[in-house]
């Protein structure tokens, strides 16, 4: 349940970009979620791939060219999916930020994922060590 919920929050932050960037589109919701759909699955597959590919520039770049990775991605799928349009690699890269942003705070509202935040241990199953 947890993994269709947080595929239609990712679906609608992807439905909210053209009304903050008019140069990407999005023709209807049913778009939304394939484009969201694919986005996961390629996030899930080529990203770790790419990302070990590309791990020199990576660290020479402090870990920005992981945007540059991510921009291509969200581009890569606008250039086979119809009905999703996006206007270049820029409009690529600041959809695919704020597409991030607004998903992950979403689902940390909603589904209540604060996996930023710092878990503190609460006495639930077995203690932590004793320190010496």
């Amino acid at each position: 349940m947890r993994l269709i919920l947080r595929w239609l929050i990712n679906a609608a932050a992807l439905f909210a970009l053209p009304y903050l960037f008019s140069s990407i589109q999005v023709k209807d919701f049913y778009i939304a979620l394939i484009v969201a759909l694919l986005l996961g699955l390629i996030n899930a597959v080529v990203r770790p791939i790419l990302i070990l590919l590309t791990l020199p520039v990576t660290i020479l770049t402090l870990g920005l060219f992981i945007l540059v990775i991510n921009a291509a991605l969200f581009w890569f799928v606008a250039s086979f999916v119809d009905g999703f349009d996006v206007g270049g690699f820029w409009s690529a890269f600041w959809g695919a930020a704020v597409y991030s942003l607004v998903s992950w705070a979403a689902s940390a509202l909603i589904l209540g994922d604060r996996s930023m935040e710092v878990r503190v241990y609460r006495g639930e199953g077995p203690s932590p060590p004793a320190p010496r």
